[in-house]
């Protein structure tokens, strides 16, 4: 079974930095993608970041210039750097990654990210 634990969530004030990581255990096949969702109070769950095995990015349009997605494949952990935050970037933050051939998804625990006013 593959276990995703994340970590790095917490309180910052807007203009502040935090850094996710999700950290990957158990069997895992070949990772086709990692990835980063947030579900805020009253809105819906959205694809923040995503990174396949060879490098390649995307990243929700409000958050561009601002997170950077990136992964340590030695340490099976995928991060999310945050920069600017904002108060709308509130949410709890999932990381997924999907694996093997039938694209299995495995979800994270989620971790609460808060930005002050």
């Amino acid at each position: 079974q593959v276990q995703l634990v994340e970590s790095g969530g917490g309180l910052v004030q807007a203009g502040g930095s935090l850094r996710l990581s999700c950290a990957a255990s158990g069997s895992i096949p070949r990772i086709n993608v990692m990835g980063w969702y947030r579900q805020a109070p009253g809105k819906q769950h959205e694809l923040v970041a995503s990174i396949s095995t060879e490098g390649s990015t995307n990243y929700l349009d409000s958050v561009k210039g601002r997170f950077t997605i990136f992964r340590d494949n030695a340490k099976n952990t995928l991060y999310l750097q945050m920069s600017s935050l904002k108060p709308e970037d509130t949410a709890v933050y999932y990381c997924k990654i999907w694996v093997g051939l039938h694209n299995s998804e495995y979800w994270g625990q989620g971790t609460q990210v808060t930005v002050s006013s």
